[in-house]
């Protein structure tokens, strides 16, 4: 029997069981201070469950495959730009040198859309910001300035996003890929630039991936982040960005 969800008032669709089989890492949560906003107010993080690897070419492959109306030549333009997957070679077929690759020129809803069939969802701000802090060893490596250093390096080095996924060690929770392949779209909208949801607040369907700041950062010297948020607030929901991907999160049923 299939499994049925409504994705916002995009469309009706049951639960797929497509993507990359790998199983998907329980974060237990805890609580960090944050880029933005009050210098000494920590943000609560909800323990949670994160893909360990970014959503391929293959996999989403997958996905278009059983919802056409995301194939590059039917997908309306509501929901995604010109570029969406600009790179493939026609709806099912994409230069084979990809096929590990992160899947990049997705827009926010087709990336939304992708997860939900799973039963999923894309990660909010905090959760990406949260296990984007650690590296091999450390929870919160933000301290290091070679943690740092590496992920500024990440952003100057070219065509990052023909890498494989997984091809570079994970960080202490087993994430792989959070830095050095392709910024990630978030669940939530400008949540550090505005309040409330983004798209019900006029100009508030920018900015909405993980991966640069702007005035009101609480580190200044946290470059690393301070690109991620400047980069959030240039975006909307329909674009898609040769180096813009994403990965699924799920809540933990109490």
């Amino acid at each position: 029997m299939k499994n049925w969800v409504l994705i916002g008032a995009l469309a009706l669709i049951h639960f797929s069981t497509f993507g990359q089989e790998n199983a998907m890492k329980k974060i237990d949560g805890g609580s960090y201070l944050p880029l933005y906003g009050n210098s000494n107010e920590e943000v609560n993080v909800s323990a949670f469950y994160i893909d360990p690897l970014p959503v391929t070419h293959e996999a989403y492959l997958e996905f278009v495959k059983e919802y056409p109306e995301w194939q590059k030549s039917k997908v309306k333009g509501l929901f995604a730009d010109k570029r969406y997957l600009e790179v493939w070679e026609n709806d099912l077929s994409y230069p084979s040198v990809l096929k590990n690759s992160p899947v990049i020129q997705v827009s926010w809803f087709a990336a939304k859309a992708y997860c939900a069939c799973q039963g999923k969802r894309l990660p909010t701000v905090d959760e990406w910001e949260y296990i984007a802090m650690a590296n091999e060893v450390k929870e919160d490596a933000r301290g290091d300035s070679l943690y740092n250093l590496a992920i500024l390096r990440s952003y100057e080095t070219p065509k990052t996003y023909l890498l494989q996924v997984g091809s570079k060690p994970s960080n202490v929770y087993g994430v792989y890929d959070l830095h050095g392949l392709v910024w990630e779209w978030t669940l939530d909208f400008n949540s550090i630039i505005i309040t409330g949801e983004s798209r019900n607040n006029g100009n508030t369907d920018q900015g909405l991936f993980c991966a640069s700041g702007a005035l009101g950062a609480n580190d200044l010297m946290n470059y690393a982040a301070f690109m991620r948020y400047a980069m959030r607030s240039s975006l909307k929901a329909r674009y898609s960005m040769t180096n813009l991907g994403f990965r699924c999160a799920k809540d933990i049923k109490q």
